[in-house]
């Protein structure tokens, strides 16, 4: 996704900065093939960029945003910082706490890297919401403002996260617990006489969590977080980051 978005801001930046300390060959694989610059760290990055996107796991969004805070620290110069994050509408918050509400940017992408139109939409709020989604016009993401408020888009993002994520989950653990009990088979026939394919349904659900299985665990923390705080039930995205922590062969915790 980072090399997506990178490669989607070059015609109105120019030049698009990386951060490489810590990257796996593949990543920085894919950095170079979308024509991007790498610089030594996150500190080198946030001393050069007047526009900052955070694309990383949900459970590390707050961590890069500190680095990029004390990078700043004692500098004039405030970059816009945009957190492109699954993450609940308060840590996004939080982060604005630490850098400036004014100076953040609340974003969530919808849909998978997108290197041609109609793939992904790059949901947008907070202040400076306009002007981060006029350096995406024209490119592959369709940039949309929610409105000045951050953690709208985290908050859309966690609600979307439900159904594509969270209800998919549930076909795992149905499928366990009927092996468990020795009655998969008999399940498979029931589903089947209601129009449901159970084996569809978990090769669907494999091959789209695979080996991110840990990251989407990380996002139903956070979208759990994200029900909880205005009163509705989260059981089911924790219950959901339990069956992919599972899936990752994390456990159940």
């Amino acid at each position: 996704m980072g090399a997506a978005i990178g490669s989607a801001l070059k015609a109105a930046a120019g030049a698009v900065v990386w951060a490489a300390a810590g990257r796996s060959p593949a990543t920085s694989k894919r950095a170079e093939l979308a024509d991007l610059v790498a610089v030594p760290d996150l500190a080198a990055l946030a001393r050069r960029a007047d526009v900052i996107v955070s694309i990383c796991p949900p459970h590390a969004a707050r961590e890069v945003a500190e680095e990029v805070a004390a990078a700043l620290a004692g500098q004039d110069r405030r970059p816009l910082f945009v957190d492109a994050n699954a993450v609940s509408p308060a840590t996004v918050q939080g982060i604005g706490e630490l850098l400036g509400p004014d100076r953040v940017v609340d974003g969530a992408v919808i849909g998978p890297p997108a290197w041609e139109p109609g793939a992904a939409v790059l949901w947008l709020s907070g202040a400076a919401a306009g002007p981060v989604a006029d350096l995406f016009a024209g490119s592959p993401f369709d940039a949309r403002v929610l409105g000045p408020q951050l953690g709208a888009a985290s908050a859309l993002k966690a609600c979307y996260a439900m159904q594509s994520k969270a209800l998919p989950a549930a076909w795992r653990a149905i499928a366990d617990a009927a092996a468990a009990y020795g009655v998969q088979d008999a399940l498979r026939g029931q589903l089947a006489r209601d129009g449901v394919q159970l084996d569809t349904a978990l090769a669907d659900l494999e091959r789209r969590a695979g080996a991110k299985a840990w990251r989407w665990a990380g996002e139903m923390d956070e979208a759990a977080d994200t029900m909880a705080a205005v009163g509705v039930p989260d059981g089911f995205s924790r219950a959901a980051a339990s069956v992919y922590r599972r899936m990752a062969g994390g456990g159940t915790g």
